[in-house]
C-alpha cells in the first residue's frame, strides 16, 4: 500500500501505524503480568530499550502513571515518547496513551491457552517526527520492520527473563 503524507498549510500530517504483536510464553500468568506491568525494569531484559523514567506516580492502582521511554531499533534513529496508564485489569489488560515522537494508544492483553500465556500487544500510533512523515511513502515498510525487530527482541528477552525467574523461584517447567 502506498502511503502519501497529506500537506495542509505547509505542514505534513502524521502517518498512522497499527501493529499487533503476539508472544506465547511458557510461564505462569502472574510472572508474565508482573514483568510487563513493571516497565521500569524492561531495560534489564529488552534490548533496544535505552531507558524508562517515571515522570508521575499515578494513583494507588497505577492509573495515571506516566513514564518516558527511549528506544533504539536496528535503524539509525531513536524514538522517545511518554505513556500514561489509562486502564488496568490485573492480570488481563494494561492500556495507556502515548505522546511524544509517537502518539496513540497501546494495549497489552493477557490470556492462557493450554498452559501457555498468550500476550497480545496492540500499538496504534502516529509518527510526530516530520522527517518520518516525509519519508513514510518510501520508508514505511522499513519503519514497520524496525518495530517488528524491537518487538521480537522484547519477546525473546522476556522469555529469557521469565525462565530465570522461574528457575530462581523453583517453578521451572520440564
Amino acid at each position: 500500500m502506498l502511503c502519501i503524507p497529506a500537506f495542509a498549510d505547509n505542514l505534513i500530517t502524521m502517518v498512522e501505524y497499527d501493529f499487533l504483536t503476539t508472544w506465547r510464553l511458557a510461564a505462569p500468568l502472574n510472572l508474565v503480568w508482573e514483568a510487563i506491568y513493571h516497565s521500569e525494569r524492561w531495560p534489564e531484559w529488552w534490548p533496544g530499550l535505552l531507558s524508562v523514567v517515571e515522570l508521575e506516580k499515578g494513583d494507588d492502582s497505577g492509573i495515571g502513571n506516566l513514564r518516558r521511554y527511549s528506544w533504539k531499533g536496528v535503524l539509525p534513529y531513536r524514538l522517545v515518547f511518554d505513556i500514561r496508564i489509562t486502564q488496568i485489569d490485573r492480570p488481563l489488560l494494561l492500556a495507556g496513551t502515548a505522546s511524544g515522537d509517537l502518539s496513540g494508544t497501546g494495549v497489552w492483553r493477557f490470556s492462557e491457552d493450554g498452559g501457555v500465556v498468550v500476550v497480545h500487544y496492540e500499538w496504534r500510533v502516529a509518527t510526530q517526527k516530520e522527517w518520518m512523515n516525509l519519508l513514510a511513502p518510501l520508508a514505511r515498510l522499513l519503519f514497520s520492520w524496525n518495530h517488528d525487530q524491537v518487538m521480537r527482541w522484547g519477546g525473546e528477552g522476556l522469555a529469557r527473563h521469565l525462565e530465570q525467574q522461574q528457575t530462581r523461584f523453583g517453578q521451572a517447567q520440564s
